[in-house]
């Protein structure tokens, strides 16, 4: 199976960039959307259910803002969706949807920004631990968790170009990446980090002095799985040079138990 996130900063912005080419071309069983900011009443039905594939759309309240959705191939049929943790202060900015089907359970996550003051940076972390305590409580029923998206946080100095001018910053603060740390205590995988070591691997990039150009960026967009399930991982792929956003789209490939 192969499944590809991506944080696509505004779908129908993203669609005449080349999305609809880009997912016949690639064709994953599923896809993952981050920030979609928009309703599903503002979509046309090619977009809400792309050709061959069928979309489970999770929007914010505030239009224009946050969402996610997920598109699967219409051979696969999820045995159970939900979506958002049932916290309301989260659900109405979109950012959760849970598919579980008969191997795995799929998490596409818009984790916070924590950027714009002390209130919404703690607003970050409490919806990290509301979100993995869920996790947690399917991963000791003994489910296999992938948990994909933009979690808004690089992890180490090798997951972000200028790691000494932004360690103040929200997105790589040590409360943030300490996030990180714990997630693998509890016995999750950071997939790429596990195939790939090298440096300059990034997801996404500012639009300011040509920061792409110059691969400038921080790799803040992950799969992680419970390392039960590591051994079905076959690859990872950071897709660097597929264009439409700011983030770039990233992939999974196993097979599946």
């Amino acid at each position: 199976m192969k499944i590809i996130s991506w944080n696509v900063n505004g779908i129908r912005a993203c669609v005449n960039k080349g999305f609809l080419d880009y997912l016949q071309s690639e064709e994953p069983d599923i896809l993952c959307l981050q920030e979609s900011k928009a309703q599903i009443e503002q979509l046309s039905d090619h977009i809400l259910n792309p050709s061959g594939y069928f979309g489970i759309w999770h929007s914010a309240q505030k239009k224009g803002y946050s969402g996610v959705a997920t598109l699967i191939k219409k051979n696969l049929k999820p045995l159970n969706v939900v979506e958002g943790l049932g916290i309301e202060k989260y659900d109405s900015e979109g950012r959760v949807l849970q598919t579980e089907f008969e191997n795995f359970v799929l998490f596409n996550v818009y984790f916070p920004n924590g950027q714009m003051n002390e209130k919404r940076l703690q607003y970050k972390l409490d919806f990290y631990q509301e979100l993995f305590t869920l996790v947690n409580d399917l991963k000791s029923q003994g489910k296999n968790i992938i948990i994909c998206g933009d979690y808004n946080i690089a992890h180490t100095e090798i997951d972000l170009a200028h790691p000494k001018a932004n360690e103040n910053y929200s997105g790589f603060l040590p409360i943030e990446r300490a996030w990180l740390d714990k997630i693998i205590k509890w016995g999750y995988v950071d997939t790429f980090r596990h195939f790939h070591k090298e440096p300059e691997n990034y997801t996404w990039w500012s639009y300011r002095a040509g920061a792409r150009r110059k691969n400038v960026g921080w790799r803040i967009d992950y799969f992680f799985v419970n390392k039960e399930f590591l051994l079905h991982v076959k690859a990872t792929a950071i897709q660097q040079d597929v264009l439409g956003s700011d983030h770039c789209p990233v992939k999974l490939e196993f097979l599946t138990p």
